[in-house]
């Protein structure tokens, strides 16, 4: 009989256990410390979501609804997509669920997204994201309270020294349009010079080419006229309270003009939260405002501004964190004590003790697992423990020992 070959996990996949799983679940914990520290809900929605959700809010042309999401026709018919991102199916509920009511709605999510891209340091095909949003909000404020957000996880993490906040405004409506009918005339002029991609993106999204990576394009890009030149009073009323806003919250941050997003329901607040400690790709948060979406997906003009993170890149930032451990180790030894084991397990434990017990092994073995275990205290469990009555707890640290009533465990070990 030929031996049957175990199937490989999916490439772009991780399966995580000890220190990863640990990291993972310590950026996880942070965020939701913090964004009940800022009033933000938590939200559920659906991993998968019918195509048109994302092909309306990323845009039929740009490369993740192009080459990079899972999209698929199901038994019935229908388009539908694994979520490349959160903000475009937090949207789709804000609208199908009635969530205008708690308008300005505050929500944060966490949970994997899936896109078909090249894996590379801290990117995965399966990821996984932090996300926070403010919904039917066209206030400045809302912007700042999002990157204080931003930046207090950062410092829970204990990454922020290492963390740069770049900002840029994108300007309102009227602002946009004029600055990218210059962008467009400026490297409409060197068409010759700039790279295939440039070249496509000048007829569909040509703020796109001022991030070009290409040393084709970045003479050119550099050339470039900047948005202030087109700036509205307004628009540059806003940008100022926003960076007001981050003076007086003591959040350090700098400009960076050429920080653009390619979509045109962007308004205003663009930023990032960069880094040089993961290599080429050093960003590690960010968002803006995106006052045009929820009407691109058929709603009414609803303002609104958001970011996310992606937690395998902050999880590589961090210290790794304490091993878990458990407070107290059972080891009994014989059927009797097994059995009296069990009922101190599960007394124990719903006294909020984390206690644990090896299922086999001799009195030698057992001990050496619960001393690897890290517990505090050990309960033994033997022959003459059964027969009085009694239990043996023993403290790992100094190595005392003393004898004690089962129905006492509780009180002596919380005392």
């Amino acid at each position: 009989m030929s031996k049957i070959e175990t199937p490989r996990p999916i490439r772009g996949t991780q399966d995580m256990l000890g220190e990863a799983a640990l990291r993972f679940g310590a950026v996880v914990d942070a965020f939701d410390r913090v964004r009940r520290l800022y009033g933000f809900g938590r939200v559920e929605v659906p991993v998968i979501e019918p195509t048109a959700v994302f092909a309306r809010s990323l845009g039929e042309t740009t490369d993740v609804v192009s080459k990079e999401m899972y999209s698929f026709e199901d038994r019935g018919g229908e388009s539908v997509t694994l979520r490349p991102e959160f903000t475009a199916g937090i949207c789709r509920a804000y609208l199908t669920e009635g969530w205008q009511q708690h308008a300005p709605l505050k929500i944060a999510t966490h949970g994997p997204l899936f896109r078909y891209e090249r894996p590379q340091k801290g990117r995965y095909r399966q990821f996984h994201q932090l996300d926070a949003e403010v919904i039917g909000s066209g206030e400045p404020q809302a912007d700042v309270e999002l990157l204080c957000l931003a930046d207090q996880l950062l410092r829970e993490l204990g990454i922020a020294d290492g963390v740069t906040l770049t900002l840029n405004t994108l300007g309102d409506g009227a602002t946009r349009e004029a600055w990218r009918a210059a962008l467009i005339a400026h490297f409409a002029k060197h068409r010759g010079e700039l790279s295939e991609d440039s070249l496509d993106r000048l007829d569909k999204n040509p703020l796109r080419i001022l991030d070009s990576k290409d040393p084709r394009d970045r003479p050119i890009a550099d050339a470039a006229p900047e948005i202030d030149d087109y700036l509205s009073a307004e628009a540059g009323a806003f940008f100022a309270a926003v960076t007001g806003g981050l003076d007086a919250a003591g959040i350090a941050w700098t400009r960076n003009a050429r920080l653009v997003r390619g979509l045109d329901y962007y308004r205003h607040t663009a930023f990032e939260f960069v880094t040089d400690r993961l290599g080429a790709q050093g960003t590690v948060l960010g968002g803006g405002r995106y006052d045009g979406l929820i009407e691109a997906l058929g709603g009414p003009p609803t303002p609104a501004v958001g970011w996310a993170a992606g937690i395998e890149r902050l999880a590589m930032l961090i210290d790794a964190p304490d091993r878990e451990r458990i407070d107290v180790a059972v080891v009994p030894m014989g059927e009797a004590a097994q059995q009296m084991a069990l009922g101190i397990l599960a007394d124990l434990r719903r006294a909020g003790i984390a206690t644990d017990m090896s299922y086999r092994g001799n009195m030698k073995k057992r001990m050496q697992k619960a001393d690897a275990s890290g517990a505090i205290w050990t309960v033994i469990i033997g022959d003459d423990e059964v027969a009085n009555g009694e239990v043996t707890l023993k403290h790992m640290a100094d190595q005392t020992q003393c004898r004690i009533r089962p129905d006492r465990l509780v009180e002596t070990l919380k005392g």
